[in-house]
């Protein structure tokens, strides 16, 4: 029996009218039910899985500062299958941030003179992120390592990938996976819904930096800590500049530097912690 093909032209009892209309208007529920679903399935659920690693963590008999969590990790026993897994990965992230931009744009809001998201200035935007990722990551440091030594972070290994021909390229493209994905979603995304909801500067700022410490939590309190400090700084910089690459770029070379520099320094870095 032939299965017929189906109809996409009206209806019987819809007459010549269209079967789609416009689409709605935002309204403050539309705004608050799509940022539910959207951290629901990206850095939200993030948070809440950190905080419970964080918990299973802590109720080890070993103190949190003797235990250790890698960021980065092989995926798969196979080189090649190792890498294409690496690249998944990456691309989902990626595609996270794209789809927070592309709502953003659904909605009406110009991404390059709201969000500062375009190639206008790309020497000043890197030169910004450079300066900033100083101005974050070298205290960062120093910082990890006495909320290390106060028992209040884990040992964070950035990145444990076999020493393959692809494992620095790769890096490099996961660390700007996490910068794409956590400043479009957090800073760019979030800020400028809670803005349509009329929510105050500052509550707004300190939602923000909240939600980035908070699926950092599984690196120890001290890390998550840390995370809401750059957060404050990383939102007060972008409401100030209204420029989103120099927060990408910034938090791109931070993790560049942790994600490779890690295999050159961790002698070091050891060091310090012990």
């Amino acid at each position: 029996m032939r299965i017929p093909a189906p109809a996409f032209g009206p209806t019987p009892d819809s007459g010549s009218e269209s079967d789609y209309g416009p689409p709605p208007r935002e309204t403050a529920r539309s705004i608050t039910i799509e940022m539910v679903l959207l951290f629901a399935v990206t850095l939200g659920a993030s948070g809440v899985r950190a905080l419970i690693r964080l918990i299973d963590l802590q109720l080890k008999s070993a103190p949190l500062s003797s235990q250790q969590v890698t960021i980065v990790t092989p995926q798969a026993q196979a080189s090649w299958t190792d890498l294409a897994l690496q690249l998944v990965s990456i691309a989902v992230g990626l595609a996270w941030g794209g789809l927070g931009l592309y709502l953003l744009w659904r909605a009406g809001i110009k991404l390059s003179t709201h969000l500062g998201f375009d190639w206008r200035r790309p020497w000043r935007d890197l030169g910004r992120g450079v300066l900033l990722a100083a101005a974050i990551g070298i205290p960062g440091i120093a910082f990890y390592v006495i909320a290390y030594r106060l028992g209040l972070n884990v040992t964070v290994v950035p990145a444990a990938l076999n020493d393959n021909w692809w494992t620095v390229p790769v890096l490099a493209l996961a660390a700007f996976e996490n910068a794409f994905l956590e400043e479009v979603l957090v800073v760019g995304y979030f800020l400028t819904r809670l803005r349509q909801l009329r929510v105050d500067p500052w509550l707004a700022l300190l939602a923000s930096a909240l939600l980035r410490g908070s699926y950092h939590l599984y690196q120890g309190w001290g890390q998550a800590g840390g995370n809401v400090v750059m957060g404050l700084v990383f939102g007060y910089v972008w409401l100030r500049w209204r420029r989103l690459w120099p927060l990408v770029w910034a938090h791109t070379i931070m993790d560049i530097a942790a994600f490779v520099g890690y295999g050159f320094f961790a002698g070091w870095i050891n060091g310090l912690l012990h």
